[in-house]
């Protein structure tokens, strides 16, 4: 049996702000722009892992939940508390230098962490902490 990981999401309250970051500062391809009753969602991948969605979603995308589920939901984006994703990249600091260049708002520099990784840290325009990767020694592709 193979499984392999297709689609992940990750909640956005500003669409047109999350392509800012998503496809103009990370250089992923909008796949797919979809409205539906009154929402949108938004699917980005790299041409590097074309069997991969990232789908910027509303932060409840549910039609029917309820308005205090909804502003509860709101409420943890706006504080950064829901999580987003992590990236690998074949070099931390230049992948750090590029998307600090384009105004992102850093939220760690790049370190090499006691888990083995060296990693840097950016929030996306909804809150969401996004990470970038490549374990300790490995060497480029």
């Amino acid at each position: 049996m193979e499984i392999n990981l297709s689609q992940c999401f990750i909640a956005v309250d500003d669409h047109d702000k999350a392509l800012g970051f998503y496809r103009d500062a990370l250089g992923l391809e909008v796949l797919k722009d979809v409205g539906f009753g009154g929402m949108r969602w938004v699917t980005v991948g790299s041409p590097a892992q074309p069997g991969v969605e990232i789908v910027l979603e509303p932060p409840l995308a549910d039609p029917n939940a309820s308005a205090a589920d909804r502003e509860a939901m709101a409420e943890l984006l706006a504080k950064g508390l829901l999580r987003g994703v992590i990236f690998s990249t074949d070099d931390v600091d230049a992948t750090f230098e590029h998307i600090r260049a384009t105004g992102a708002e850093v939220l760690q520099e790049p370190v090499d962490q006691p888990y083995g990784v060296r990693d840097c840290a950016f929030r996306d325009p909804a809150g969401n902490m996004i990470r970038f990767s490549r374990p300790r020694g490995a060497t480029a592709n």
